[in-house]
């Protein structure tokens, strides 16, 4: 059978973007026609990043109170019924300064990984539930990064502090959902998680390493411990990690645990191709 869908999950500063990039040019050399979707990427067709969604009745009143920019947020959202999903971020990178703040606060609010975890829970899981029917009649391979595990931890946990087995059963639900499209789960892993992080700490943006330890200590587990600062993340991080090992022994799906704390390039290489041969993604 077929795998249709490679996801790369792991802790922040594992080497998850790296090993997805990896796995896509692999792919690529091999002529395999593949699909990589990273964290963030506002196209992305099994997940949500910077959409706000809306019933009929609170878009009509949206719209009725934002001017004259209306006419782009009725142009731009995407109706289902009842739904309605605006890709806010989208509109924003494309209108700049003429996007008023307080419309952006406004729309923000529905963002789909702003609303109750239930609401959260059913609208992910249409999505990937679109895009396995989808996928199953295209001739490509997708690559995913995070999207599969870190997600329904990030909300669940971190940001709701609702215990393991609520996210673990989202996880598992998942699973049957992409099951059809043979899926296999690389999941990277380091030896020093506090090295580790510490290190994507130093290298990445201010802006990401601030909002990064706002996310993990002021709201759900982190708050509920007391946690606080980039110690205090580390060990939101430990106790993620925890659930997610947890996790990992009990899907059923193809899956492999990629130890990436030597990193070398060639090397990763040469072990990933390995790896793709052993699970019969490259002849």
């Amino acid at each position: 059978m077929e795998t249709k869908l490679l996801l790369v999950e792991g802790l922040p500063g594992f080497g998850k973007s790296t090993t997805a990039n990896l796995l896509y040019n692999i792919l690529s050399e091999s002529k395999v026609d593949a699909s990589l979707f990273l964290e963030g990427n506002l196209d992305h067709p099994a997940d949500y990043d910077g959409v706000s969604y809306f019933n009929k009745s609170d878009f009509e009143n949206l719209i009725a109170s934002c001017g004259e920019i209306k006419e782009v947020l009725h142009d731009k959202v995407i109706k289902r019924d009842n739904a309605y999903f605006l890709p806010y971020r989208e509109i924003t990178n494309e209108y700049g300064s003429v996007f008023p703040n307080n419309l952006f606060e406004t729309i923000f609010k529905n963002d789909i990984y702003e609303l109750p975890l239930e609401k959260n829970i059913d609208l992910i899981t249409q999505r990937w539930v679109e895009f396995v029917e989808q996928a199953l009649n295209e001739n490509k391979t997708y690559i995913f990064e995070c999207c599969f595990i870190q997600n329904p931890l990030t909300i669940g946990m971190v940001k709701y502090g609702v215990g393991k087995e609520k996210v673990i059963n989202y996880v598992l639900t998942l699973e049957k959902v992409i099951e059809k499209l043979n899926p296999v789960l690389f999941y990277i892993e380091q030896d020093d998680l506090d090295f580790s992080f510490k290190k994507a700490y130093k290298e990445r943006p201010k802006e990401w390493s601030s909002g990064f330890i706002e996310y993990y200590t002021n709201q759900g587990y982190g708050k509920m411990k007391g946690y606080k600062g980039l110690e205090g993340t580390i060990k939101v991080l430990e106790a993620r990690r925890h659930i997610e090992n947890e996790l990992f022994d009990m899907l059923q799906l193809k899956k492999t645990r990629i130890n990436n704390s030597q990193y070398e390039t060639a090397n990763y290489k040469s072990m990933l191709i390995e790896e793709l041969c052993s699970f019969e993604v490259l002849d």
